[in-house]
């Protein structure tokens, strides 16, 4: 989609915001770093195409431009993406360098890439820096989960939790950890509190598996998911599933209004699904263009396409799960 319209039949998201909205607050708190393409899956549901062949990963260089926006524009949450954000060799640097400068650490994890040899000492680095690990867990069946991320990965994902829960995280002992439920088609996802508590009782129940909070996020009609509406024919049916369920009391929450996401190679964008949609930020357009001139204001004008419905639908939806 590109950021473009899905058919003429889809109303401009864009015109649906009010003046407010359409721009980002004055300060920023968030900035989400994606380190990298690579992934060691190739999930149905990813909107950025990461898998085994890709090979864009963050170079230190961006990263340390990154280090010094944040800490010289207030920034207090650093949240990592990917791809597989470990299989970037830098970011155990980068979580040390960060936990110095006092942010809050946040990981989105895979967990099976956990279960590999070479990438096992991650997870004492997470405890070690308190990092907040947000882990995909599609769903708490088998079957269901590996229709979306591949055979062979749900035992996977059950045992890295387990060991995890070993470590102190999900005990309420202050190492978090947060599951995320992505739909397996194109349908939106259920209520997240209702959807939490069922989560908690069957992984409680079938494995002693505990978890601190759930995210139920909308797919994105973007990459590879995308890819699969338009070839099931789906795309404007699930359009117009968005647009139907447009709740105009989440655009003061989009995740875009209070966040700075930065690509792999340091561009700029509004959010994850801009950069999927190829969609920069105006103004800077580069984090090194922030880290050259501290003058550059950080409010700007959000762009939007209407692959933004995803994040407005129903009770609204984030890289944090429902926003209303």
């Amino acid at each position: 989609m590109a950021g473009t319209r899905a058919s003429a039949e889809t109303p401009s998201f864009a015109g649906r915001v009010d003046e407010e909205n359409r721009f980002t607050e004055d300060g920023l708190e968030i900035m989400q770093v994606n380190v990298g393409r690579r992934c060691n899956l190739r999930c149905k549901h990813c909107h950025i195409d990461a898998g085994p062949d890709r090979t864009e990963l963050m170079t230190r260089e961006t990263m340390e431009a990154c280090l010094s926006v944040f800490a010289g524009r207030g920034f207090k949450t650093l949240d990592i993406t990917g791809g597989a954000p470990e299989m970037n060799p830098h970011l155990a640097w980068l979580l040390e360098q960060a936990h110095a400068l006092g942010a809050d650490l946040m990981v989105r994890s895979n967990l099976v890439i956990l279960d590999l040899p070479e990438y096992r000492q991650m997870a004492d680095c997470y405890a070690e820096y308190g990092v907040t690990l947000v882990a995909s867990l599609p769903h708490y069946t088998q079957k269901a989960m590996e229709k979306q991320r591949g055979s062979n990965t749900f035992d996977q994902v059950i045992a890295q939790l387990q060991q995890l829960n070993a470590r102190g995280y999900g005990k309420g002992g202050g190492l978090e950890i947060d599951l995320v439920y992505n739909p397996g088609g194109a349908f939106l996802p259920p209520d997240q509190a209702s959807l939490e508590r069922e989560y908690k009782q069957k992984l409680g129940s079938d494995f002693g598996v505990s978890f601190d909070h759930l995210f139920a996020i909308t797919n994105n009609p973007l990459g590879r998911f995308g890819e699969f509406l338009e070839r099931s024919g789906n795309l404007e049916g699930y359009m117009g599933k968005l647009v139907n369920a447009f709740n105009p009391g989440t655009l003061p929450s989009m995740m875009c209004r209070n966040q700075l996401s930065v690509g792999w190679d340091g561009r700029l964008y509004d959010c994850d699904f801009n950069q999927a949609a190829d969609l920069a930020c105006t103004g800077a357009t580069s984090i090194f263009d922030y880290a050259g001139d501290p003058s550059l204001p950080l409010k700007r004008e959000i762009r939007f396409g209407d692959h933004c419905y995803a994040c407005c639908a129903g009770a609204g939806s984030s890289c944090g799960g429902a926003t209303a």
